[in-house]
């Protein structure tokens, strides 16, 4: 649950913005029907099977508008969700109920979304030590309701954001000259309590990240049976990640190779939709 402090520091700006996105001067359609202000409801309906998520962030929607407006319900973040299912009820002035439905219904389906394929992905690593990570891979401006999404859907969230923790890539090790140098570079920089992650696409690049001492290796777009020898050279004495071309039914032989951790951008940039509706408005009698 995002609980009031994370909402109002972190998380406000961002729904208010969509708001706004949405209402330029005003809602033209709402302002023509509901000319004075008058307390209503409405129902929020669940139209796909899912894991719901972003409760709380639909119910800001509204409050935003109207900070006597409320969301009633028994369903929480994580629950399994069925098409046609009563989930809540919102109440509140029904300039508000209008004018911030698709806000509201806009995080809620993506965030469900989200949620429902990382609650699949993360199943068929049960069993297994290897932890199912997310990555940056976000969609802009969603960044906060997303990786919580995939926390509720039972992922774990990679770093949020590049002030978060040191990860050299490809890129970043060119810059530098050479893996060494890269990790050489990075421990002096980088304060003591950072852990450093190099990527590696190549079992030589995989024995120079462990000889430098890498916190941590990614290995990037290998097949399973160069990660298996991977894990073996690397024996131990360091984390590894598996990175690229992670689909969900790769998701148990990756396991298999041993790995610590295997990082999906699926979670964020592919998840589909669940879809819901706030039906049924009506005025306070």
């Amino acid at each position: 649950m995002l609980n009031g402090v994370t909402m109002k520091i972190n998380v406000d700006s961002y729904i208010l913005n969509t708001l706004k996105e949405d209402i330029t001067s005003e809602d033209v359609s709402t302002n023509a029907v509901m000319p004075e202000n008058k307390k209503g409801s409405a129902q929020l309906i669940c139209k796909q099977d899912g894991v719901i998520c972003g409760l709380d962030v639909f119910e800001r929607a509204f409050k935003l508008l109207d900070e006597n407006s409320c969301f009633e319900t028994d369903v929480k973040d994580g629950d399994e969700v069925k098409k046609g299912q009563l989930i809540g009820v919102v109440y509140g002035d029904i300039k508000a109920l209008l004018s911030a439905e698709r806000t509201g219904l806009n995080y809620l389906q993506r965030m469900s979304g989200i949620a429902t394929i990382t609650r699949e992905y993360a199943n068929e690593l049960k069993g297994s030590k290897t932890v199912l990570l997310d990555t940056r891979k976000t969609t802009p401006n969603m960044r906060p309701f997303e990786k919580h999404a995939v926390r509720v859907g039972g992922g774990t969230n990679h770093r949020y954001n590049l002030s978060d923790g040191v990860l050299l890539k490809d890129n970043h090790i060119g810059a530098a000259g050479s893996i060494t140098r890269a990790i050489e570079m990075a421990r002096a920089y980088a304060p003591f309590v950072r852990k450093i992650e190099i990527e590696t696409e190549t079992l030589s690049q995989v024995e120079e990240a462990v000889n430098a001492g890498a916190d941590i290796i990614m290995l990037d777009n290998m097949d399973n049976e160069t990660m298996k020898k991977a894990v073996e050279l690397i024996g131990g004495r360091a984390q590894t990640e598996c990175s690229g071309n992670v689909t969900k039914e790769r998701l148990k032989s990756i396991a298999e190779t041993g790995v610590d951790f295997v990082s999906c951008g699926a979670l964020t940039h592919s998840a589909p939709i669940i879809d819901f509706s706030l039906k049924n408005l009506k005025p306070e009698d």
